[in-house]
């Protein structure tokens, strides 16, 4: 019988986790009195400061309300209406913003198959052939994710690779970077190295799933390229009234390198529950760990029992391969009593 209450710790998203205590803090003290509206405020310029300090002093920074519309908005500064994006088939803009892009920005998205999320020099390189054809919508931008949506990482020398042969050939490189974070942690290096240090053009940072309450951002790496950014991300829709509580998360999880600390556990929770099923008959990863996320290959019959106990996803039904994720919250006693059921669930099921 399974140990755990139901529901007693959501493995389905960091997007499920809390608040982090310093964010809320944060969102507390920047509830004092009035302060100008749409960014004209003492919070915001702080926050700006912050990321040109993390990022380079040629930064520019644009709060948001969500990955997806900073995706939108940061595509719209490099798309023209005859362009396409080139992207993994397993893209977050591909398969899980309901076409925003598309819709949106009249753009075609162009999916890559790739076997871990990452896309490669080759890949791109094959879509090439029809620039100047008249016929065909034009490759204009590269976008990847960082992490992937396979829990993976492009590493430094990866994504330099990507964008010297990107901008030889006239386009530019786009970063979702909703878990930029856990990948810095994971690789042990600033977020600065994985993007202004190896050519990144621009790309949306990802806060709400690393201890924001809903707090996102748009980071222009090339000052040619944030030329109209104020009018499209009013136009997007992305322009907060009350930007100094968005601001404020944003600063907060710059501050003492608390993104750091929050991807760093959270990666350190995918870690340990990836070890402590390892050992289990008819258990797989299907993916690397080297983020917050688990990609396992479960016996079928295990994971309707594990659900009606604990929240997670099934990522590909024909593969039985589900995903678990760990966020900034996730205890170690949270990741042991899921492993106890996970191990007790398998177990049951191989004496069946």
């Amino acid at each position: 019988m399974l140990t755990s209450t139901p529901f007693p710790k959501s493995f389905a998203s960091d997007n499920h986790s809390g608040v982090h205590p310093a964010v809320l803090a944060a969102i507390l003290e920047a509830n004092t009195g009035d302060a100008p509206a749409y960014g004209g405020d003492a919070w915001t310029e702080t926050m700006e400061d912050a990321f040109r300090a993390e990022f380079g002093a040629q930064a520019t920074t644009y709060a948001m309300f969500n990955g997806t519309g900073a995706n939108v908005v940061g595509l719209s500064l490099l798309l023209r209406p005859y362009d396409a994006v080139l992207c993994p088939a397993t893209a977050h803009i591909n398969t899980n913003e309901c076409g925003a892009a598309e819709r949106l920005l009249s753009t075609k998205l162009i999916p890559l198959p790739t076997e871990n999320g990452k896309i490669t020099v080759d890949d791109i390189r094959g879509q090439l052939s029809v620039m100047g054809n008249v016929q065909h919508s034009q490759p204009r931008v590269v976008s990847i994710s960082q992490v992937t949506e396979c829990g993976t990482c492009y590493t430094a020398d990866e994504i330099a690779e990507l964008a010297e042969f990107i901008h030889a050939h006239g386009l530019f490189l786009h970063m979702d970077g909703a878990r930029l974070a856990n990948a810095a942690a994971e690789l042990g290096c600033s977020m600065r190295s994985l993007t202004t240090d190896v050519g990144v053009d621009l790309l949306s940072f990802g806060g709400t799933k690393n201890g924001a309450m809903g707090a996102e951002a748009l980071v222009v790496l090339r000052s040619d390229l944030d030329v109209a950014t104020l009018f499209l991300r009013k136009q997007g829709m992305q322009l907060a009234s009350k930007m100094r509580f968005v601001s404020a998360q944003l600063t907060a999880l710059l501050t003492d390198d608390l993104w750091r600390e929050n991807a760093a556990h959270a990666n350190a929770m995918a870690h340990r529950l990836a070890d402590g099923v390892a050992d289990l008959p008819g258990v797989s990863l299907h993916y690397p760990v080297q983020s917050n996320a688990v990609f396992p290959v479960l016996p079928e019959k295990v994971i309707p029992e594990l659900q009606q106990r604990y929240l997670f996803h099934v990522w590909d039904a024909a593969e039985n391969v589900v995903r678990w994720v760990t966020a900034f919250d996730t205890t170690p006693e949270h990741v042991d009593t899921f492993i106890a059921d996970i191990r007790l669930v398998v177990r049951e099921a191989a004496d069946a």
